[in-house]
């Protein structure tokens, strides 16, 4: 079982109306600024966020109790003008876990209603089973040398976004996550995903888009934890350069 929350500003599209045309510079400032706070408030709980829209934001949180996530959504509606809804989902794969946690906030209201407000909403799959997260840090090979050095800056980042859009739809298919992580690498959550499946994956997009991928997946009973496994095994595969994909930790999950 992995647990997903989805974190999304209230009313915050209704309320951005209200701040006049020049608004775009302060928009943009808080939005950073309510991410980074997050992260740094979800990372002490041992979670992790993903920035996703900005507005909407999705976080690994296994081992987080409602409690904690309160305390979270009291802080931000104390010292931001907006305030922030969440919604906790769990399930056996990251995409239905999201997709539970989805459900659980929109059945609590609108994301432009104005009266939905720091509200908590949790649901779970009826199945049991033993938490843990698993994650993937995924490199794109040669990135650098053969296109942030050649290329112009915005065609890199084209590329990148495009590689995201296709790795997104094929680990979807698969029950997991896929969010770019910044330079050309992206994190996977991707709890049930076995080495066979990453290596399908790899050659699908490297068809696709003519680009390869190496990656180190790692097991932890918390996002942290398991992120820290995956990024010493991608260390490991860029020493070797040999194994495209490496698996860390497992053995302690089983």
């Amino acid at each position: 079982m992995i647990q997903l929350t989805l974190i999304q500003l209230d009313n915050y599209g209704p309320w951005t109306e209200l701040l006049g045309v020049d608004r775009e510079s302060d928009l943009q400032i808080l939005q950073a600024d309510i991410y980074a706070d997050l992260q740094r408030m979800f990372a002490l709980e041992r979670g992790l966020v993903f920035f996703n829209r900005f507005d909407n934001m999705l976080a690994v949180s296994n081992g987080m109790s409602i409690k904690e996530h309160e305390v979270i959504l009291r802080s931000v509606a104390r010292r931001y003008p907006v305030s922030i809804s969440m919604g906790i989902g769990s399930a056996e794969s990251p995409f239905e876990a999201q997709v539970l946690a989805t459900k659980a906030l929109q059945n609590s209201g609108s994301a432009q209603s104005e009266t939905r407000k720091s509200i908590v909403a949790h649901r779970t799959d009826s199945n049991s089973g033993k938490a843990y997260v698993q994650i993937a840090h995924i490199d794109i090979n040669g990135f650098t040398l053969h296109v942030t050095d050649r290329e112009s800056a915005y065609q890199s980042t084209y590329l990148i976004y495009s590689s995201t859009a296709v790795l997104m739809r094929m680990f979807a298919d698969k029950g997991a996550l896929l969010f770019f992580n910044g330079g050309d690498n992206f994190v996977s959550v991707c709890n049930g995903l076995n080495k066979s499946d990453f290596e399908e994956i790899f050659n699908r997009f490297e068809t696709s888009m003519n680009m390869n991928l190496k990656a180190g997946i790692g097991f932890g009973k918390n996002a942290l934890d398991a992120l820290s496994r995956a990024n010493e095994g991608l260390s490991l595969i860029r020493d070797k350069k040999t194994d495209e994909v490496i698996i860390l930790n497992e053995e302690e999950m089983l």
